[in-house]
């Protein structure tokens, strides 16, 4: 499924004031698209730096996903979940171009390794690297369900009650996850406890 299809999901024509007219009801559906945004004016920025961590990479996720979602407004169904779709949007975004760009992180990490400018050694720095390599990795392992809940509260560290109304799952269905979450990372990263022990 293309991701144009998947945004449209949840979308249906939708009808203002019907004494309005084509332009009173383009006005007013600008307006509350307007407010909205201003409402959840960080939150699409805030799940892209979540997924992606870098700020410039979540940026121009965060634009374009309200960029789809000032495009579809008019046909937003529900409108009380733009919240939610816009989290949904920026995190399935930010997963795409985070497949895109794996080799602009191999090459970053090539240039802070052989940065001089640093007081630290070599072997520390690489080090760092490939934990942070691997714990993105185990992330990025999880299915989709699990990695949204992970990205957004212990990430983004939003609270569950906030997380349950951004993804519209009842709260024990997010610590559930969480949960479930936090263990298969456990699992899959185990060997860096010993490492670093060892250290």
């Amino acid at each position: 499924m293309l991701l144009d299809d998947a945004i449209s999901v949840g979308w249906a024509a939708v009808s203002l004031d019907p004494a309005l007219g084509p332009a009173e009801q383009k006005a007013a559906s600008e307006r509350e698209f307007e407010a909205r945004v201003a409402d959840s004016s960080t939150l699409a920025f805030r799940v892209a730096l979540g997924v992606l961590r870098h700020r410039e990479d979540a940026e121009d996720v965060a634009q374009d996903a309200f960029l789809r979602a000032h495009r579809a407004f008019a046909s937003l169904r529900d409108r009380d979940r733009f919240r939610a779709w816009l989290a949904r949007t920026a995190f399935r975004l930010a997963l795409d171009r985070r497949r895109g760009d794996k080799r602009r992180a191999r090459r970053e990490d090539v240039v802070a390794i052989e940065s001089p400018a640093r007081a630290e050694s070599v072997e520390d720095e690489a080090a760092r690297a490939e934990v942070r390599a691997r714990v993105s990795e185990a992330v990025d392992a999880l299915p989709e369900k699990l990695r949204i809940v992970t990205v957004l509260a212990a990430i983004q560290e939003h609270d569950l009650a906030s997380v349950a109304r951004l993804l519209e799952l009842p709260e024990g269905t997010v610590k559930s996850r969480l949960h479930l979450a936090r263990k298969a990372l456990a699992e899959r990263l185990r060997w860096l406890v010993s490492d670093t022990a060892t250290r």
